[in-house]
Protein backbone atom coordinates (compact mmCIF):
# COMPACT_ATOMS: atom_id res chain seq x y z
CA UNK A 1 0.00 0.00 0.00
CA UNK A 2 3.02 2.45 0.90
CA UNK A 3 4.64 1.72 -2.43
CA UNK A 4 1.64 1.99 -4.64
CA UNK A 5 0.58 5.46 -2.32
CA UNK A 6 4.11 6.88 -3.57
CA UNK A 7 3.52 5.66 -7.36
CA UNK A 8 0.22 7.80 -7.11
CA UNK A 9 -0.37 10.12 -3.96
CA UNK A 10 -2.67 11.99 -5.18
CA UNK A 11 -5.70 9.76 -7.55
CA UNK A 12 -8.04 12.45 -9.15
CA UNK A 13 -11.70 12.45 -8.64
CA UNK A 14 -13.00 9.93 -11.18
CA UNK A 15 -10.80 7.67 -9.07
CA UNK A 16 -12.60 7.94 -5.90
CA UNK A 17 -15.63 7.97 -7.12
CA UNK A 18 -15.04 4.53 -8.44
CA UNK A 19 -14.17 3.76 -5.39
CA UNK A 20 -17.34 4.79 -3.62
CA UNK A 21 -19.27 3.70 -6.19
CA UNK A 22 -17.84 -0.33 -6.06
CA UNK A 23 -18.26 0.22 -2.20
CA UNK A 24 -21.75 0.91 -2.91
CA UNK A 25 -22.05 -1.66 -5.74
CA UNK A 26 -20.92 -4.56 -2.96
CA UNK A 27 -22.98 -3.67 -0.07
CA UNK A 28 -26.02 -3.75 -2.57
CA UNK A 29 -25.24 -7.34 -4.20
CA UNK A 30 -24.42 -8.80 -0.41
CA UNK A 31 -27.15 -6.68 1.34
CA UNK A 32 -28.61 -10.07 1.67
CA UNK A 33 -25.92 -12.14 2.75
CA UNK A 34 -24.02 -9.23 5.13
CA UNK A 35 -27.23 -9.46 7.16
CA UNK A 36 -27.82 -12.71 7.87
CA UNK A 37 -24.15 -13.21 8.57
CA UNK A 38 -24.65 -10.67 11.12
CA UNK A 39 -27.69 -12.46 11.95
CA UNK A 40 -25.69 -15.73 13.12
CA UNK A 41 -23.08 -13.72 14.57
CA UNK A 42 -25.24 -12.52 17.18
CA UNK A 43 -27.99 -15.27 17.23
CA UNK A 44 -30.36 -12.86 16.45
CA UNK A 45 -30.57 -10.11 14.68
CA UNK A 46 -33.52 -8.97 12.64
CA UNK A 47 -32.77 -8.18 8.61
CA UNK A 48 -34.85 -4.83 9.11
CA UNK A 49 -32.61 -3.80 11.97
CA UNK A 50 -29.44 -4.25 9.60
CA UNK A 51 -30.58 -2.44 6.89
CA UNK A 52 -31.90 0.13 9.16
CA UNK A 53 -29.32 0.71 11.43
CA UNK A 54 -26.25 -0.25 9.08
CA UNK A 55 -26.82 -0.09 5.31
CA UNK A 56 -29.03 2.99 5.49
CA UNK A 57 -26.92 5.37 6.98
CA UNK A 58 -23.68 3.68 5.16
CA UNK A 59 -25.34 4.31 1.82
CA UNK A 60 -26.82 7.78 2.61
CA UNK A 61 -22.97 8.56 2.81
CA UNK A 62 -22.04 7.23 0.09
CA UNK A 63 -23.99 9.37 -1.50
CA UNK A 64 -23.04 12.02 0.12
CA UNK A 65 -19.64 11.86 -0.39
CA UNK A 66 -20.20 11.33 -4.15
CA UNK A 67 -22.33 14.14 -4.46
CA UNK A 68 -19.59 16.45 -2.69
CA UNK A 69 -16.12 15.02 -2.99
CA UNK A 70 -15.60 16.97 -5.89
CA UNK A 71 -16.03 19.86 -4.04
CA UNK A 72 -14.16 19.05 -1.15
CA UNK A 73 -11.00 18.30 -2.62
CA UNK A 74 -11.07 21.82 -4.22
CA UNK A 75 -10.00 23.13 -0.99
CA UNK A 76 -9.97 26.87 -0.59
CA UNK A 77 -7.40 29.50 -2.28
CA UNK A 78 -7.13 33.76 -2.10
CA UNK A 79 -5.20 36.51 -1.47
CA UNK A 80 -3.09 36.65 1.23
CA UNK A 81 -3.67 38.93 4.39
CA UNK A 82 -2.24 43.04 3.52
CA UNK A 83 0.48 42.89 4.22
CA UNK A 84 1.39 39.92 2.44
CA UNK A 85 -0.07 41.01 -0.58
CA UNK A 86 0.10 40.44 -3.51
CA UNK A 87 0.95 37.11 -2.64
CA UNK A 88 -2.01 33.95 -2.65
CA UNK A 89 -2.77 31.44 -0.14
CA UNK A 90 -4.43 28.15 -0.45
CA UNK A 91 -5.11 25.24 1.63
CA UNK A 92 -5.02 22.06 -0.40
CA UNK A 93 -6.23 18.47 0.54
CA UNK A 94 -4.18 15.92 0.26
CA UNK A 95 -4.58 12.42 0.51
CA UNK A 96 -2.74 10.75 4.41
CA UNK A 97 -1.53 7.96 2.71
CA UNK A 98 -2.55 4.45 4.29
CA UNK A 99 -5.47 4.58 7.08
CA UNK A 100 -5.90 1.86 9.38
CA UNK A 101 -9.40 1.42 10.65
CA UNK A 102 -10.31 -0.81 13.95
CA UNK A 103 -13.70 -1.64 14.08
CA UNK A 104 -16.00 -3.44 16.38
CA UNK A 105 -18.48 -5.92 16.75
CA UNK A 106 -22.01 -3.98 17.56
CA UNK A 107 -22.35 -2.06 14.64
CA UNK A 108 -19.69 -4.02 12.79
CA UNK A 109 -21.14 -3.45 8.91
CA UNK A 110 -21.37 0.60 9.39
CA UNK A 111 -18.56 1.06 11.54
CA UNK A 112 -16.25 -0.26 8.83
CA UNK A 113 -17.99 1.00 5.78
CA UNK A 114 -18.52 4.24 7.48
CA UNK A 115 -14.93 5.54 7.76
CA UNK A 116 -14.11 3.40 4.76
CA UNK A 117 -16.18 6.15 2.50
CA UNK A 118 -14.35 8.45 4.28
CA UNK A 119 -10.61 7.43 3.75
CA UNK A 120 -11.60 6.70 0.20
CA UNK A 121 -13.00 9.87 -0.98
CA UNK A 122 -10.14 11.45 0.71
CA UNK A 123 -8.17 9.47 -1.89
CA UNK A 124 -6.38 6.79 0.85
CA UNK A 125 -5.25 3.37 0.81
CA UNK A 126 -7.17 1.48 3.57
CA UNK A 127 -6.83 -1.37 5.59
CA UNK A 128 -9.42 -2.92 8.07
CA UNK A 129 -9.44 -4.81 11.22
CA UNK A 130 -12.51 -6.27 11.67
CA UNK A 131 -14.12 -8.00 15.38
CA UNK A 132 -13.48 -11.66 16.06
CA UNK A 133 -16.90 -11.80 18.08
CA UNK A 134 -18.76 -11.52 15.26
CA UNK A 135 -16.40 -14.00 12.89
CA UNK A 136 -19.05 -14.82 10.32
CA UNK A 137 -19.26 -10.74 8.85
CA UNK A 138 -15.58 -10.64 9.19
CA UNK A 139 -14.80 -14.05 7.18
CA UNK A 140 -17.83 -12.84 4.52
CA UNK A 141 -16.75 -9.00 4.55
CA UNK A 142 -13.24 -9.94 3.80
CA UNK A 143 -14.44 -11.73 0.76
CA UNK A 144 -16.47 -9.21 -0.67
CA UNK A 145 -14.44 -6.76 -0.13
CA UNK A 146 -11.43 -8.59 -2.11
CA UNK A 147 -14.10 -9.22 -5.08
CA UNK A 148 -14.79 -5.35 -5.91
CA UNK A 149 -11.23 -3.87 -4.38
CA UNK A 150 -7.60 -4.47 -5.46
CA UNK A 151 -5.59 -5.05 -2.44
CA UNK A 152 -3.63 -1.91 -2.79
CA UNK A 153 -6.67 -0.36 -2.22
CA UNK A 154 -8.29 -1.89 0.69
CA UNK A 155 -7.29 -5.04 2.12
CA UNK A 156 -9.47 -6.28 5.56
CA UNK A 157 -7.68 -8.17 8.24
CA UNK A 158 -9.77 -10.86 10.37
CA UNK A 159 -7.93 -12.29 13.62
CA UNK A 160 -8.27 -12.52 17.50
CA UNK A 161 -7.22 -9.77 19.68
CA UNK A 162 -3.48 -10.56 19.42
CA UNK A 163 -4.05 -9.56 15.51
CA UNK A 164 -5.67 -6.26 16.55
CA UNK A 165 -2.71 -5.21 18.96
CA UNK A 166 0.04 -6.36 16.05
CA UNK A 167 -2.09 -4.10 13.65
CA UNK A 168 -2.53 -1.13 15.73
CA UNK A 169 1.24 -1.02 16.05
CA UNK A 170 1.95 -0.42 12.37
CA UNK A 171 2.99 2.75 11.26
CA UNK A 172 -0.48 4.00 9.45
CA UNK A 173 -0.19 7.53 8.38
CA UNK A 174 -4.19 7.58 11.00
CA UNK A 175 -5.47 5.19 12.58
CA UNK A 176 -9.42 5.54 13.51
CA UNK A 177 -10.47 2.81 16.58
CA UNK A 178 -13.82 2.41 17.63
CA UNK A 179 -14.36 0.60 20.76
CA UNK A 180 -14.11 0.08 24.26
CA UNK A 181 -12.50 3.22 26.22
CA UNK A 182 -9.68 0.33 28.09
CA UNK A 183 -8.89 -0.78 24.52
CA UNK A 184 -8.89 2.81 23.14
CA UNK A 185 -5.71 3.64 25.99
CA UNK A 186 -3.59 0.40 24.16
CA UNK A 187 -4.34 1.67 20.72
CA UNK A 188 -3.14 4.98 21.57
CA UNK A 189 -0.31 3.79 23.33
CA UNK A 190 0.96 1.54 20.50
CA UNK A 191 -0.21 4.24 17.97
CA UNK A 192 2.17 6.48 19.49
CA UNK A 193 5.48 4.46 18.95
CA UNK A 194 5.57 5.63 15.43
CA UNK A 195 3.68 9.30 16.45
CA UNK A 196 0.31 7.92 14.89
CA UNK A 197 -2.47 10.27 15.17
CA UNK A 198 -5.77 8.95 16.32
CA UNK A 199 -9.25 9.31 15.65
CA UNK A 200 -10.45 7.40 19.03
CA UNK A 201 -14.73 6.63 18.97
CA UNK A 202 -14.94 5.27 22.50
CA UNK A 203 -18.52 5.84 24.38
CA UNK A 204 -19.37 6.37 28.21
CA UNK A 205 -22.54 6.64 29.97
CA UNK A 206 -24.81 8.74 27.26
CA UNK A 207 -27.16 11.07 29.13
CA UNK A 208 -31.30 11.49 28.22
CA UNK A 209 -32.63 14.53 30.23
CA UNK A 210 -36.30 14.74 30.33
CA UNK A 211 -36.72 18.60 30.67
CA UNK A 212 -39.37 20.00 32.69
CA UNK A 213 -41.45 21.35 29.51
CA UNK A 214 -40.72 17.83 28.03
CA UNK A 215 -43.60 16.32 25.62
CA UNK A 216 -43.32 13.25 28.51
CA UNK A 217 -44.68 10.36 26.37
CA UNK A 218 -43.05 11.38 23.21
CA UNK A 219 -39.39 11.70 25.47
CA UNK A 220 -40.38 8.14 27.38
CA UNK A 221 -41.21 6.60 23.12
CA UNK A 222 -37.91 8.37 21.94
CA UNK A 223 -35.20 7.24 24.93
CA UNK A 224 -36.91 3.74 24.45
CA UNK A 225 -36.46 3.58 21.32
CA UNK A 226 -33.11 4.54 21.03
CA UNK A 227 -32.34 2.36 23.77
CA UNK A 228 -33.81 -0.77 22.56
CA UNK A 229 -31.98 -0.75 18.58
CA UNK A 230 -29.64 -3.82 18.58
CA UNK A 231 -30.72 -4.58 22.65
CA UNK A 232 -28.85 -1.67 23.45
CA UNK A 233 -25.69 -2.42 22.10
CA UNK A 234 -24.95 1.31 20.54
CA UNK A 235 -22.24 3.33 21.78
CA UNK A 236 -24.72 6.12 21.45
CA UNK A 237 -27.77 4.77 23.33
CA UNK A 238 -29.62 6.47 26.28
CA UNK A 239 -27.16 5.04 29.50
CA UNK A 240 -29.40 6.33 32.08
CA UNK A 241 -32.46 9.18 31.89
CA UNK A 242 -32.57 12.01 34.59
CA UNK A 243 -36.39 13.30 34.68
CA UNK A 244 -38.05 15.26 37.04
CA UNK A 245 -38.97 13.16 40.40
CA UNK A 246 -42.34 13.29 40.68
CA UNK A 247 -42.34 11.63 37.14
CA UNK A 248 -40.83 9.08 38.16
CA UNK A 249 -43.75 6.28 38.37
CA UNK A 250 -45.78 8.14 34.93
CA UNK A 251 -41.95 7.10 33.14
CA UNK A 252 -41.76 3.83 34.40
CA UNK A 253 -45.88 3.04 33.58
CA UNK A 254 -45.22 4.73 30.16
CA UNK A 255 -41.75 2.74 29.95
CA UNK A 256 -44.48 -0.66 30.18
CA UNK A 257 -46.55 0.50 27.26
CA UNK A 258 -44.01 1.93 25.36
CA UNK A 259 -41.75 -1.81 25.13
CA UNK A 260 -45.10 -3.83 24.64
CA UNK A 261 -45.95 -1.75 21.72
CA UNK A 262 -42.53 -1.77 19.95
CA UNK A 263 -40.79 -5.09 21.29
CA UNK A 264 -44.57 -7.39 21.76
CA UNK A 265 -42.60 -10.11 23.92
CA UNK A 266 -39.39 -9.30 23.88
CA UNK A 267 -37.84 -13.04 24.98
CA UNK A 268 -39.46 -14.65 21.58
CA UNK A 269 -40.06 -11.28 19.04
CA UNK A 270 -37.24 -12.05 16.17
CA UNK A 271 -37.17 -8.47 15.63
CA UNK A 272 -35.62 -8.13 18.99
CA UNK A 273 -31.52 -8.13 18.49
CA UNK A 274 -30.15 -10.86 21.10
CA UNK A 275 -26.84 -10.59 23.15
CA UNK A 276 -23.83 -10.46 21.05
CA UNK A 277 -21.94 -12.96 22.93
CA UNK A 278 -22.27 -14.69 26.36
CA UNK A 279 -19.52 -13.21 28.20
CA UNK A 280 -21.49 -9.92 27.23
CA UNK A 281 -25.00 -11.81 28.93
CA UNK A 282 -22.94 -13.00 31.83
CA UNK A 283 -21.12 -9.50 32.28
CA UNK A 284 -25.08 -7.59 31.98
CA UNK A 285 -26.50 -10.29 34.43
CA UNK A 286 -23.80 -9.54 36.67
CA UNK A 287 -24.92 -5.79 37.18
CA UNK A 288 -27.68 -6.25 37.32
CA UNK A 289 -27.40 -8.68 40.78
CA UNK A 290 -24.75 -6.36 41.56
CA UNK A 291 -27.19 -3.44 41.60
CA UNK A 292 -30.07 -5.28 43.60
CA UNK A 293 -27.82 -6.18 46.24
CA UNK A 294 -26.83 -2.65 46.49
CA UNK A 295 -30.16 -1.64 47.19
CA UNK A 296 -31.51 -0.99 43.21
CA UNK A 297 -35.38 -1.66 42.50
CA UNK A 298 -35.14 -3.55 39.52
CA UNK A 299 -38.69 -2.83 36.65
CA UNK A 300 -38.90 -5.55 34.66
CA UNK A 301 -40.53 -4.29 30.90
CA UNK A 302 -41.82 -7.85 30.67
CA UNK A 303 -42.77 -10.78 32.49
CA UNK A 304 -40.18 -13.39 33.13
CA UNK A 305 -36.66 -13.84 33.11
CA UNK A 306 -33.68 -13.76 30.92
CA UNK A 307 -33.16 -16.23 28.29
CA UNK A 308 -29.16 -17.67 29.15
CA UNK A 309 -29.07 -19.90 26.14
CA UNK A 310 -30.22 -17.71 23.30
CA UNK A 311 -29.26 -15.12 24.91
CA UNK A 312 -32.40 -12.75 25.14
CA UNK A 313 -32.16 -9.78 27.86
CA UNK A 314 -35.84 -7.87 27.76
CA UNK A 315 -35.68 -4.67 28.51
CA UNK A 316 -35.37 -3.55 32.86
CA UNK A 317 -35.54 -0.29 34.32
CA UNK A 318 -33.72 0.30 37.64
CA UNK A 319 -34.36 3.09 40.58
CA UNK A 320 -33.15 3.59 43.75
CA UNK A 321 -29.46 3.95 42.08
CA UNK A 322 -26.25 5.10 43.38
CA UNK A 323 -22.49 5.76 41.82
CA UNK A 324 -21.55 2.59 44.11
CA UNK A 325 -23.10 0.00 41.82
CA UNK A 326 -21.06 -0.83 38.54
CA UNK A 327 -24.66 -0.21 36.75
CA UNK A 328 -23.64 3.54 37.51
CA UNK A 329 -19.90 3.30 36.62
CA UNK A 330 -19.86 1.40 33.70
CA UNK A 331 -21.26 1.79 29.97
CA UNK A 332 -24.39 -0.61 30.12
CA UNK A 333 -24.24 -1.56 26.80
CA UNK A 334 -27.54 -3.38 26.76
CA UNK A 335 -31.18 -2.89 27.51
CA UNK A 336 -30.88 -2.20 30.57
CA UNK A 337 -31.84 1.94 31.94
CA UNK A 338 -31.50 3.42 35.17
CA UNK A 339 -33.79 6.06 36.06
CA UNK A 340 -32.29 9.37 38.27
CA UNK A 341 -34.80 11.97 39.52
CA UNK A 342 -34.05 15.39 40.08
CA UNK A 343 -35.29 18.14 41.78
CA UNK A 344 -34.68 21.13 39.69
CA UNK A 345 -32.62 21.33 36.39
CA UNK A 346 -29.61 22.57 37.99
CA UNK A 347 -28.89 19.50 39.79
CA UNK A 348 -29.52 17.34 36.54
CA UNK A 349 -26.57 19.35 35.33
CA UNK A 350 -24.49 18.92 38.16
CA UNK A 351 -24.87 15.54 37.62
CA UNK A 352 -24.15 15.35 34.49
CA UNK A 353 -20.78 17.57 34.58
CA UNK A 354 -19.48 15.61 37.71
CA UNK A 355 -18.84 12.65 35.62
CA UNK A 356 -16.84 12.21 32.89
CA UNK A 357 -17.57 13.51 29.13
CA UNK A 358 -20.24 11.55 27.32
CA UNK A 359 -20.37 10.17 23.70
CA UNK A 360 -23.86 11.75 23.47
CA UNK A 361 -26.23 13.89 25.08
CA UNK A 362 -30.41 13.89 24.43
CA UNK A 363 -32.46 16.25 25.93
CA UNK A 364 -36.23 16.84 25.97
CA UNK A 365 -37.42 20.10 26.19
CA UNK A 366 -39.86 22.56 24.61
CA UNK A 367 -38.39 25.84 26.16
CA UNK A 368 -35.78 26.75 23.58
CA UNK A 369 -33.76 29.00 26.54
CA UNK A 370 -33.10 25.90 28.30
CA UNK A 371 -32.44 23.82 25.26
CA UNK A 372 -29.53 26.64 24.65
CA UNK A 373 -28.48 27.15 28.13
CA UNK A 374 -27.93 22.98 28.61
CA UNK A 375 -26.05 22.81 25.45
CA UNK A 376 -24.07 25.62 26.50
CA UNK A 377 -23.12 24.37 30.22
CA UNK A 378 -22.63 20.71 29.13
CA UNK A 379 -20.08 19.02 26.92
CA UNK A 380 -20.71 16.34 24.93
CA UNK A 381 -19.25 14.32 21.18
CA UNK A 382 -22.73 15.30 20.44
CA UNK A 383 -26.40 16.42 20.96
CA UNK A 384 -29.48 15.07 19.48
CA UNK A 385 -33.00 17.51 20.99
CA UNK A 386 -36.14 15.70 20.96
CA UNK A 387 -34.94 12.55 19.70
CA UNK A 388 -32.09 10.14 19.96
CA UNK A 389 -29.25 8.64 17.96
CA UNK A 390 -29.95 10.63 14.79
CA UNK A 391 -27.39 13.09 15.25
CA UNK A 392 -24.66 10.11 14.20
CA UNK A 393 -27.02 9.44 11.17
CA UNK A 394 -26.75 13.21 9.82
CA UNK A 395 -23.58 13.35 7.39
CA UNK A 396 -23.13 17.26 7.53
CA UNK A 397 -22.46 16.77 11.32
CA UNK A 398 -19.23 15.28 12.57
CA UNK A 399 -19.14 12.08 14.85
CA UNK A 400 -17.12 12.28 17.97
CA UNK A 401 -16.59 11.91 21.03
CA UNK A 402 -14.48 14.34 23.61
CA UNK A 403 -12.27 13.15 26.28
CA UNK A 404 -13.10 10.08 28.21
CA UNK A 405 -15.61 9.32 25.16
CA UNK A 406 -13.30 9.67 22.12
CA UNK A 407 -11.14 12.65 20.49
CA UNK A 408 -11.39 13.41 16.75
CA UNK A 409 -14.57 12.84 14.37
CA UNK A 410 -15.55 12.17 10.97
CA UNK A 411 -18.57 12.12 8.64
CA UNK A 412 -19.28 13.66 5.29
CA UNK A 413 -16.79 16.55 4.94
CA UNK A 414 -15.36 16.34 8.78
CA UNK A 415 -14.38 12.81 7.85
CA UNK A 416 -12.65 13.99 4.16
CA UNK A 417 -10.58 16.54 6.39
CA UNK A 418 -9.57 13.47 9.35
CA UNK A 419 -8.04 11.63 6.33
CA UNK A 420 -6.76 14.35 4.67
CA UNK A 421 -3.69 17.13 5.48
CA UNK A 422 -5.58 20.14 4.93
CA UNK A 423 -2.26 21.41 3.41
CA UNK A 424 -1.03 25.15 3.49
CA UNK A 425 0.33 26.78 0.89
CA UNK A 426 1.82 30.35 -0.12
CA UNK A 427 2.25 31.44 -3.13
CA UNK A 428 4.58 34.59 -3.41
CA UNK A 429 4.48 37.27 -5.99
CA UNK A 430 7.40 37.93 -8.39
CA UNK A 431 6.88 41.56 -7.61
CA UNK A 432 6.62 41.99 -3.72
CA UNK A 433 8.31 44.08 -0.59
CA UNK A 434 9.48 41.49 1.26
CA UNK A 435 12.97 42.21 0.68
CA UNK A 436 12.32 46.05 2.22
CA UNK A 437 12.69 43.62 6.02
CA UNK A 438 16.14 42.56 4.78
CA UNK A 439 19.20 43.53 6.61
CA UNK A 440 21.17 45.32 7.80
CA UNK A 441 18.59 47.51 10.07
CA UNK A 442 18.27 50.86 9.32
CA UNK A 443 15.73 53.88 9.37
CA UNK A 444 13.68 52.24 6.28
CA UNK A 445 14.01 49.08 8.30
CA UNK A 446 12.17 51.32 11.48
CA UNK A 447 9.82 52.65 9.24
CA UNK A 448 8.28 49.75 8.14
CA UNK A 449 8.67 47.99 11.37
CA UNK A 450 6.54 50.71 13.19
CA UNK A 451 3.88 50.52 10.43
CA UNK A 452 3.83 46.82 10.73
CA UNK A 453 3.49 46.87 14.52
CA UNK A 454 0.94 50.00 14.60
Amino acid sequence: MRSAHAAAPMPDWSTRKHHLHMLARMLRRHRKALAAAIDADFGGRSEQETELLELFPTLGNLKHAMSHGRRWMRGSQGWASFWMLPARRAIVPQPLGVVGIIAPWNYPLFLAAGPLTDALAAGNRVMIKVSEYTPRFAALFAQVVAEFFPPEWVTVVTGDAQTGQAFSSLPFDHLLFTGATSVGHHVMRAASEHLTPVTLELGGKSPAIVGPHARFDHAVERILAGKLVNAGQTCVAPDYVLLPRERLAAFIETARQVCARLYPDARDNPQYTSIASDRHFERLAGLVSQAEAQGAVAHPMFDGSPDAERRRMPPVLFTEVDDSMRLMREEIFGPLLPLVPYDDLDAALAFVNDRPRPLALYLFETEAAIVDRVIAVTISGGVTVNDTLLHVAEHGLPFGGVGASGMGGYHGEFGFRTFSKMKPVFRQARFNGVGLLNPPYGKRFSMMIRQLLR
